[in-house]
């Protein structure tokens, strides 16, 4: 009996999927398990495995294409089998778009585009009837609006009245002002005519056209959206506008980090840390007397968990993904430094499996690496907070009423202000201080 190869949902919020790869190509023989393809989710790169035996008969979608969950895109059966009634009623969708050629070739209009109308010319008027013993010579219809035109710019030095949008508009869009026809007092260019001319020709002089670059299709590349953008996108729109959210920000200082951090190194390679590592760790262990902060905003309710799972905001050429350290609070440093390391790693090459990028209670964000002194992140709903984190610089600080250079750090909460309040996340920053300038207490 045939099988059905669908695009299954290889993680819980995908939607659709673009499949990447074909490993098997049709007329090969597979076994249950065997990976027929890599398909692209919302979060990584997935196989697509075989579930049954038999022959792959037809592949339905190509290379490069994207389609829905639960569409057909494979026939396995036995070589003889007839599935002309499976393939019949597949769709088949487009595949990817090719990359855009460095120079755009001359396009052929349609055979069955209509021919192109014209430009109306005023019919002559009749002559007088002494005018009939005149010699008669072949000349051409003459648009006398445009001669009025014509004339009326040798009259203003060989330039057209026109507004100033007008001729912004004009020079933007590539098109010689000089060649359109004005519809405002005294012949005068206005935005209309503009866009009536870019439009269709419809206000150009007689046999006017716009004078637009021919490479202006080698001025951009149009990207397709990969399934993680798209992700993305959706995602922090359900974000930053039904969600109330509110910013704490503060600045720690990270001597003692520093310190820490070279006796660790000095011990052996194995106990060197990160300041990011140090960080997840102080926010997994600040939840612990904040459980309140460590919830989730489900609707209709608020559900605080139990155990605490960091997640930590990772850039990927595709756009940003975030791999979760689970019970990060009841980890060694360097445990969270060794996972850290290869989730991003794996996150990277788009090798994360789906359980590794879902469940956070919240999460860390931090930039400090690449100079941002400070900066606002988004939450990830259903999420309630995220921390981002800046830079850590040598400042001057008054220390003692004494002016002296020290490690300092900012950082700024993002909250929902449907989970935690003001106060509460006053609070929560209170004790990540304490456990960032006095790190030795991570340890116990």
């Amino acid at each position: 009996m045939a099988t059905k190869v669908m695009m299954e949902a290889l993680s819980p919020t995908m939607e659709e999927g673009r499949l990447v790869k074909w490993n098997t190509n049709e007329g090969d023989a597979v076994k249950t398990g065997d990976v027929l393809a890599e398909v692209e989710t919302d979060k990584a790169i997935m196989e697509l495995v075989a579930r049954g035996d038999g022959i792959l008969r037809a592949r339905l979608i190509p290379e490069g294409a994207t389609t829905p969950v639960g569409q057909l895109i494979g026939v396995i059966a036995a070589a003889d089998e007839d599935i002309s009634a499976l393939t019949a009623g597949a769709p088949a969708p487009a595949a990817a778009a090719p990359p855009t050629p460095s120079a755009p070739a001359a396009a052929e209009p349609p055979a069955t585009a209509p021919p192109a109308q014209a430009p109306s010319v005023p019919a002559p008027a009749p002559a007088p009837a002494g005018a009939a013993s005149a010699p008669r010579t072949s000349m051409p219809a003459v648009d006398h609006h445009a001669s009025e035109q014509a004339s009326h710019a040798a009259d203003t030095g060989g330039r057209h009245l026109a507004s100033p949008l007008a001729r912004r508009m004009a020079s933007e869009r590539g098109l010689d002002i000089n060649q359109v026809r004005g519809s405002g007092p005294g012949g005068r260019i206005i935005k209309r005519d503009i866009e009536e001319a870019m439009a269709g020709g419809a206000t150009l002089l007689a046999g006017a056209r716009p004078t637009a670059p021919a490479d202006a299709a080698a001025d951009y590349t149009d990207q397709p959206l990969t399934q993680i953008r798209k992700t993305i996108a959706r995602r922090l729109a359900e974000s930053i506008g039904p969600v109330p959210t509110f910013y704490l920000s503060a600045e720690f200082d990270l001597s003692r980090v520093t310190d820490m951090r070279a006796a660790m190194a000095a011990v052996g390679p194995e106990y060197k840390v990160s300041v990011n590592d140090i960080i997840l760790k102080a926010v997994a262990v600040a939840l612990t007397r904040h459980p309140e902060v460590n919830s989730h905003w489900m609707g209709d309710r608020i559900r605080q968990h139990h155990r605490i799972h960091v997640g930590m905001a990772v850039a990927v050429p595709e756009g940003l993904i975030t791999p979760v350290i689970f019970d990060a609070s009841t980890k060694g440093l360097s445990q969270i430094s060794q996972e850290a390391r290869e989730l991003a790693r794996r996150a990277r090459d788009r090798k994360l499996a789906p359980h590794e990028y879902t469940g956070a209670t919240m999460s860390v964000s931090n930039l400090g690496m690449l100079g941002i002194d400070e900066f606002t992140a988004i939450i990830n709903p259903p999420e309630a907070a995220i921390l981002a984190v800046g830079a850590v610089e040598d400042k001057a600080v008054v220390v003692d009423g004494s002016v002296v250079i020290r490690k300092r750090m900012r950082v700024t909460m993002s909250c929902d202000h449907r989970v935690i309040d003001g106060a509460l996340g006053a609070h929560y920053l209170q004790t990540l201080r304490r456990l960032i300038e006095n790190p030795l207490m991570l340890v116990y």
